[in-house]
């Protein structure tokens, strides 16, 4: 008995055995850039995290964490992960070097020991890369392998989520080459579960599954008003070698969060097409 079994007990919390997939919610945005429609007042995120038993895992920041300790308590309840950095990268209000100048900034919010104690069964560490100074790309490796030595030493899951630190500026930073490369990489450091952006295409993004030995989950990004639209993205992704997804807006901002969950699952773990999948919404 060691710590790898924790790993292994709290990743198989988030990733169900029979499918290999996950269906995350990410519904910590507040902490990199503001309070987000949704999740803008405490009753919001109460009446909205009432509607998330059912994903296999959500994403929290600690200062979330006493206010939804009993979303994650008892049988049947999602894994808990932590949200465990705050960033300035490609902030949408008050944007340090938005000139395109600034290469944005990292913290990381809490001590693992204290995380491993508080029952979180993963945390999410972003890995921005391709900084025109390359002593933060190093400070970037370096971090994240920190973190990911202390994961295995307490037995806490580890995502990484990584990075272009030039997105808005470098057309080729979603490409699948380089996508593939920073996603490799976050495996190589120890990555159980790599979030990744989707990078045009589910051809694009195959290229990218198929050159990384851990699980990627697709994050939801932008939009997702219409929950088809939601529902074939996951549909894509899996359909490329993905191993879920990690939505977050696509999914807490909808008028029915319970159902658009249901109709993931059954594209996600059931392998249904979106035609069937969408009767859940309904």
């Amino acid at each position: 008995m060691d710590a790898r079994t924790g790993k292994k007990i709290r990743l198989g919390r988030l990733v169900r055995p029979a499918s290999g997939r996950a269906v995350v919610v990410a519904a910590s945005h507040g902490v990199t850039s503001g309070p987000p429609a949704g999740l803008r007042s405490t009753a919001e995120i109460r009446s909205v995290f009432s509607k998330l038993t059912t994903a296999d895992g959500v994403m929290v920041t600690p200062g979330m964490v006493p206010l939804l300790e009993d979303t994650f308590t008892g049988r049947d309840k999602p894994g808990l992960i932590l949200h465990l950095d705050w960033k300035n990268h490609a902030r949408g209000i008050y944007t340090p070097g938005a000139d395109g100048r600034g290469e944005g900034v990292l913290a990381q919010l809490a001590d693992l020991e204290a995380v491993a104690a508080a029952g979180v069964d993963a945390v999410m560490t972003y890995l921005y890369l391709g900084q025109r100074d390359t002593r933060l790309e190093r400070a970037e490796v370096e971090r994240n392998a920190r973190i990911a030595r202390d994961c295995e030493r307490l037995g806490l899951g580890l995502i990484i989520e990584p990075r272009s630190a030039l997105e808005g500026v470098d057309p080729d930073a979603l490409s699948a080459k380089v996508m593939s490369m920073y996603c490799r990489i976050s495996a190589d450091i120890g990555a159980d579960l790599v979030k990744a952006l989707w990078p045009g295409s589910p051809e694009a993004f195959a290229e990218v599954t198929e050159s990384c030995y851990v699980p990627i989950l697709l994050a939801g990004g932008k939009g997702g008003d219409d929950p088809l639209d939601t529902l074939k993205l996951a549909h894509d992704a899996v359909t490329a070698g993905g191993g879920g997804v990690m939505f977050g807006r696509r999914v807490f901002r909808a008028e029915q969060p319970e159902r658009v969950l249901s109709a993931l699952h059954a594209v996600v773990h059931d392998g249904d097409p979106v035609d069937r999948a969408k009767a859940l919404l309904a």
